[in-house]
């Protein structure tokens, strides 16, 4: 049986340029950097702390036109408002204030190639 999500690919355009932005900014860190095929892209697999979902800053070939734009995940949070205000301390984008809703209370932040990510509370 399936017993969860191992890991989540974030589709990136320069995994250099989120690989700071997602370790500097956000706190997550690196599992594995390794080389997949000379002069390609890296395999970057990122550790959350305290998750056991882990993220990968990887395109697949052929799929480049999934880079930017709303990604189909939420990561949560405690308080997203505290998030919230960490968050635009340290120059990262939210595409959308806390706000409180029926079922909980949500935000949106962009990482550096435009992909938007919802954060909530749980």
């Amino acid at each position: 049986m399936i017993r969860g999500v191992k890991i989540v690919s974030i589709p990136v355009s320069n995994q250099d340029v989120s690989l700071k932005f997602y370790t500097e900014k956000l706190g997550f860190k690196v599992a594995t950097d390794q080389e997949m095929a000379p002069g390609g892209q890296r395999w970057i697999e990122l550790m959350i702390p305290g998750s056991d979902t882990n993220l990968a800053l990887f395109t697949a070939p052929g799929h480049e036109s999934r880079i930017g734009g709303f990604q189909p995940m939420t990561f949560w949070t405690d308080d997203v408002f505290a998030t919230a205000e960490q968050m635009k301390k340290k120059g990262v984008e939210l595409a959308a204030e806390p706000k409180r809703e029926i079922w909980g209370t949500m935000a949106k932040f962009k990482d550096p190639d435009g992909n938007e990510f919802v954060f909530s509370s749980r």
